[in-house]
């Protein structure tokens, strides 16, 4: 916690409703169950199932009563649509997105940055029929970790990736030895160097993914674009034109969001 939460009164109750309302979207129009929000949010089940109620009674989630899964509220679909003028990109980035899934034949996806974490917006089917299902919309991942969160910490200032491993000393004890800092480190000066990320199956096995970051008018990573499919897509020869490919498209977005920004 930091020093503003233990100063502002109130300050704690909403950060752990907060972490509550990201959890439940993250799991989508599935829903998940008191004790999963409670156990990734690190809460007893009685303070999980308070603060859920309390959210529940201004809308901002809901709970199925036939399966007991709490899932996204009707409130917030109306905050969104009005937030979403001002931090949506994924009208201007449907068609790239779909463009990169025809061209590769692999799932495409739209990523934002959102703190410390990735939250996937958009998904694309390619035509290949054996898929990876690791990312959907909605899915949310610490920086690092997926590719798209790994293309977007690679081009952070070094002093930003320096803050980001000191607060999270967790990622390779949650997320595999591979999530460590040195080895995390080694992938990052990979990706700047090439351009974009490669994850060799660290999530689920067999499951690839690459990400190429997209910049703001400033030039900082604040989405990706991303692909996943299956291992055997991934061979050393087509790597370098998926590669290609991929950066291509993020390059086509990063121009199009600094136009439409102006």
């Amino acid at each position: 916690m930091n020093s503003q939460n233990r100063t502002v009164p109130g300050a704690q109750a909403v950060a752990r409703a907060a972490r509550l309302l990201r959890l439940v979207t993250a799991a989508g129009d599935a829903g998940a169950h008191l004790q999963e929000l409670a156990l990734e949010a690190d809460l007893s089940r009685s303070t999980a199932h308070r603060l859920l109620s309390a959210l529940r009674a201004e809308g901002l989630v809901d709970r199925d009563e036939d399966s007991t899964r709490w899932m996204p509220g009707p409130e917030l679909f109306l905050m969104g649509s009005v937030a979403a003028a001002r931090y949506d990109v994924t009208s201007l980035a449907r068609d790239i997105v779909r463009s990169l899934a025809v061209k590769t034949e692999e799932s495409a996806f739209l990523s934002v940055r959102r703190a410390d974490e990735t939250v996937c917006l958009l998904r694309e089917e390619g035509a290949f029929p054996i898929r990876s299902f690791v990312l959907s919309e909605g899915v949310r991942f610490p920086l690092g970790v997926a590719s798209a969160g790994l293309a977007i910490l690679a081009f952070l200032p070094d002093h930003d990736v320096d803050a980001y491993l000191d607060r999270h000393p967790e990622l390779g004890e949650r997320w595999g030895r591979g999530h460590d800092a040195v080895p995390l480190r080694r992938r990052l000066a990979e990706t700047k160097e090439r351009g974009y990320a490669v994850n060799p199956g660290l999530i689920v096995n067999g499951s690839w993914g690459m990400g190429a970051a997209v910049f703001d008018r400033s030039g900082r990573p604040e989405w990706a674009l991303s692909l996943t499919g299956v291992e055997f897509r991934f061979g050393p020869d087509r790597l370098a034109e998926l590669g290609r490919t991929l950066m291509s498209h993020a390059h086509q977005l990063s121009s199009r969001i600094a136009g439409a920004r102006r």
